[in-house]
């Protein structure tokens, strides 16, 4: 019998799950916003509020905590000087679930995972601008050759 064991298996062992959940957390993080299976939007969704009220305690021992279970200063300070700051008057739920459909290859039910007041350009992260830098070094070389 399974009582009082708290979180799903997700099929997978404890190391695996540990690290999909780290992974997961860096990704809602960074991007405020990621689109997975909705049960591994459930299991991930009360890990993400208690990142959130951990970075709004403000103490050393928190910020290493934070640093410990992200894994990445720089996603431990957004936690701590923006997230926190935006969810300073909210008391909890910090993040919602919305239903996606299901997904096309196994018909797994998706969903999108975000926090409440996210910022929309933040999904924009790491892309890059488009420049026509390929055009523009070819026109250059020809100059130069010719010259």
């Amino acid at each position: 019998m399974r009582h009082g064991l708290a979180n799903k298996k997700l099929n997978r062992t404890s190391e695996h799950r540990k690290a999909l959940l780290k992974n997961m957390l860096n990704s809602l993080i960074k991007y405020e916003q990621i689109k997975t299976t909705l049960p591994k939007a459930k299991f991930l969704k009360p890990q993400a509020d208690k990142i959130i009220t951990l970075g709004k305690k403000n103490s050393l021992h928190n910020t290493k905590m934070l640093v410990s279970q992200l894994q990445d200063t720089k996603l431990a300070n957004k936690v701590k000087k923006t997230l926190s700051k935006r969810y300073e008057k909210r008391s909890g739920g910090y993040t919602r679930i919305v239903k996606a459909g299901f997904r096309y290859g196994d018909n797994a039910p998706m969903a999108i995972i975000e926090f409440v007041d996210r910022d929309i350009e933040a999904k924009r992260v790491d892309k890059k601008k488009k420049t026509p830098t390929k055009e523009v070094e070819k026109k250059e070389d020809k100059k130069v050759t010719t010259s």
